[in-house]
């Protein structure tokens, strides 16, 4: 019973944590980092100007800490050297934009 509680006392913090994250984020420079790194792939794969990835019916992100850990994973996989306040930062964004999940 202990590690239930701890587990959901867990999620809760981290949850909390990714939306406090936002409400400190550089909606400006994620908005700049998203469309100098991220539209040109998104666009090759789903056509047009790339925005149907965050707006398709079936999509991988529900909620603000795994918009946070695709854009981590999307760092990694295509070697784009951010920092964690530049995931942040394009996360925010990308929320504020899309996703819109709570703050």
């Amino acid at each position: 019973m202990n590690k239930l509680i701890f587990l959901i006392c867990s999620s809760i913090s981290f949850y909390a944590e990714a939306n406090d994250l936002f409400a400190l984020a550089d909606l400006t420079a994620g908005k700049a980092m998203v469309e100098q790194n991220c539209i040109s792939c998104h666009a090759s794969s789903y056509g047009g100007d790339g925005s149907e990835i965050y707006s398709r019916a079936f999509h991988k992100v529900e909620s603000s800490a795994a918009l946070i850990a695709q854009v981590r994973a999307c760092n990694t996989n295509l070697d784009l050297k951010w920092f964690e306040e530049d995931e942040l930062n394009a996360a925010a964004y990308l929320n504020k934009q899309y996703y819109k999940f709570e703050q």
